[in-house]
Parts: structure tokens; C-alpha cells; sequence
């Protein structure tokens, strides 16, 4: 399967992720409304932004050869 085909998806689930963590922390206490959720969330979003940016070099790499 194309490994390309994957990194708009990655994207979209990034910045929704993003999205909803930014919704859940309250700026005045610096807390999050739901704690092991959103830690759920921001690991998430941390491998997805490693994904797509782990498949972009891989992909300049090929272009190289």
C-alpha cells in the first residue's frame, strides 16, 4: 500500500487531536479536564506528528537515489 496515502490522514488526526487537548486545558490553572484521557491524547498526537514527519524523510531519501 502507498505510504503516502496515509500522511493526510496523519495530518487530520493530528490537528484534531491537537484540537481537543487545546478545548480540555483550562489556561488560568494550567490543568487538563480529564487527565488520563487527555494523556491518552497527547501520546497519540505525539506519534502521529512522528510518523509524518519520519515518513517525510523517507520519502526526500528516495528522491535522492
Amino acid at each position: 500500500m502507498n505510504k503516502n496515502a496515509f500522511k493526510p490522514v496523519l495530518g487530520l488526526i493530528a490537528i484534531i487531536l491537537g484540537f481537543v487537548i487545546y478545548k480540555h486545558l483550562d489556561l488560568r490553572t494550567m490543568t487538563l479536564k480529564d487527565p488520563w484521557m487527555d494523556a491518552l491524547y497527547i501520546i497519540t498526537l505525539v506519534i502521529c506528528i512522528f510518523l509524518l514527519f519520519r515518513s517525510r524523510g523517507q520519502s526526500s531519501k528516495e528522491l535522492e537515489k
